[in-house]
């Protein structure tokens, strides 16, 4: 194992064993090398590599403290590593959208709150009634934004708007070739917003599959 890999897994184990909680100050370089029985630099590798991933933040001229280790910091790597996709692989981020987020709806149907459930519709009246392929992509994310965090599951939510850019250069091709997409769009987002205000996770589970599989299947031929 590598000196910095060893570092890392020092510093690691500290905050799993909460030694470090999320807040905290890591003692001062010298202290915590010696402590470790590491280098100075092979230390100051490893914290820069943590504070690459949201681990830790390093502060100039204040110290390094140990982040929130909320998840959406921790996941945010994982949205910079998607952004490298290539364009036949988006296929697979619309397998992957077809597995979280019916299970994202489903749990948003007994999360979310009345006025969650309010400011939900809210996003589908905000739409024109002849909107631009663009305005209809930003509903279409706002929307399924807003269900994946009333799901209550900060990790779930965060793994899916990890997936929201990949496909969104997807969603404006379907807008702009696919015949009757937005009459289409509109009536699975009721339809999904219409199971979820009746508290019916099973009925919100079933359309949210049947809505992205769809986009999946036209791609699939589009492709």
């Amino acid at each position: 194992m590598a000196v910095t890999d060893a570092a890392i897994d020092r510093i690691k184990d500290m905050i799993i064993s909460g030694e470090l909680a999320p807040g905290d100050r890591l003692p001062k370089e010298a202290d915590l090398a010696e402590r470790l029985g590491l280098s100075r630099n092979s230390l100051r590798e490893a914290v820069r590599a943590l504070a690459l991933i949201n681990v830790l933040d390093v502060r100039q001229g204040d110290g390094t403290y140990v982040t929130s280790l909320e998840p959406h910091l921790l996941l945010d790597a994982l949205s910079f590593v998607v952004d490298f996709h290539r364009d036949d692989t988006v296929l697979q981020f619309f397998q992957v959208r077809r597995i979280l987020e019916p299970a994202a709806t489903a749990m948003a149907a007994t999360q979310m709150s009345d006025t969650d459930i309010e400011n939900l519709r809210k996003i589908l009246d905000s739409l024109p009634p002849e909107p631009s392929v663009e305005q209809l992509v930003a509903n279409d994310l706002e929307f399924h934004q807003r269900i994946a965090a009333g799901s209550g599951n900060a990790v779930l939510c965060s793994l899916i708007e990890s997936l929201s850019g990949p496909t969104t250069r997807a969603r404006v091709w379907r807008g702009l070739t696919q015949e009757g997409a937005l009459g289409k769009t509109r009536e699975q987002h009721v339809a999904i917003y219409e199971a979820i205000a009746a508290r019916q996770p099973e009925v919100a589970r079933a359309w949210a599959t049947v809505h992205v599989a769809g986009v999946e299947e036209w791609l699939r031929q589009a492709l």
